[in-house]
């Protein structure tokens, strides 16, 4: 799945340009290819921490708190206030930290409203009609245009659909998390073959995207590397994409990427971590609740992919 070829964590911080605009650092969790963000207000220290990672064994079911512990060490040295936990989307490939970043720091956790039609889906696959409850588990559902304060900067919610029916790119100044939607430009772009998502309106959520100044900074969800890269990229602007994006750079006909995209996609497989992620992440980061030993279990549906 990777051609990365990583000693120790890489962070990397791409700084503000100026007023407006956000300090944002990228910390690299190499078992699922994830990028962890921080994106701060450079005058108030004010942070939001974007789709940190709780780590998961899939072999040995058992979790630890490294990454969000790195993310948490970086706040503290750089001398950051956490004011929002924030996810793009219930990810398939990591388990989210929102609820254990949530005990540590006090902010409030967030993603968008649309994770409420995300959970009916899952709730008939698991067939656990009550697991989810999106308003109890999260306490911020964004919608579509929604503009919240990160200390003095605006941070607006631009739905993202394709990957998810119900992500969203979160937009502060002249940087943009765009998580799983593109690539870095020498890979591409995102699968959209899990239930609820479509790569017709991928394409779509990749225009608007693209759509924004050609100077601002994407930081894409994933990065495996290329055969020909062994090290993790995250970062390239809209003009970058718009010129090398190996799937949708300027002049590229939207027909023929669904076509490429969904054969593609056909040959897939499911991430490792998928079922027991996205039963936890349904939930905002928790477990189920344990049961009279203890001990909380997971329901894995067989013979449903």
């Amino acid at each position: 799945m990777t051609n990365l070829k990583l000693e120790q964590p890489v962070v990397r911080h791409s700084p503000s340009t100026g007023n407006g605009s956000p300090d944002v650092w990228g910390i690299y969790e190499p078992d699922t290819g994830s990028i962890q963000y921080i994106c701060a207000d450079p005058t108030t220290k004010k942070a939001a921490l974007i789709d940190v990672v709780w780590n998961f064994d899939p072999r040995n079911y058992r979790f630890t708190t490294d990454s969000m512990d790195q993310v948490l060490d970086l706040v503290k040295a750089e001398g950051l206030t956490v004011e929002w936990v924030l996810d793009t989307h219930p990810h398939a490939d990591h388990v989210m930290a929102s609820a254990k970043l949530k005990e540590r720091t006090g902010a409030p956790n967030a993603i968008g409203e649309k994770i409420a039609e995300i959970s009916g889906i899952w709730a008939d696959i698991y067939n656990l009609p009550d697991a989810f409850d999106p308003k109890r588990d999260f306490d911020r559902l964004f919608a579509e245009g929604e503009v919240f304060q990160l200390g003095d900067l605006d941070v607006r919610v631009m739905l993202s659909p394709g990957h998810t029916l119900g992500s969203v790119t979160y937009v502060c100044g002249d940087a943009a998390f765009t998580h799983d939607t593109l690539m870095q430009p020498d890979v591409g772009t995102s699968r959209a073959d899990f239930p609820g998502g479509n790569s017709a309106e991928l394409w779509q959520s990749i225009q608007t995207i693209l759509a924004l100044p050609p100077s601002t900074r994407l930081f894409v969800g994933h990065d495996y590397g290329t055969k020909d890269r062994d090290q993790p990229m995250w970062e390239a602007t809209v003009a970058e994409h718009r010129a090398n994006n190996r799937h949708v750079k300027d002049g590229t006909e939207r027909d023929e990427w669904i076509r490429i995209r969904d054969e593609r996609d056909a040959t897939l497989p499911l991430p490792d971590r998928i079922l027991a992620a996205l039963q936890i992440n349904l939930r905002g980061g928790r477990l189920p609740q344990a049961e009279d030993d203890g001990h909380s279990y997971l329901k894995l549906p067989a013979n449903r992919f």
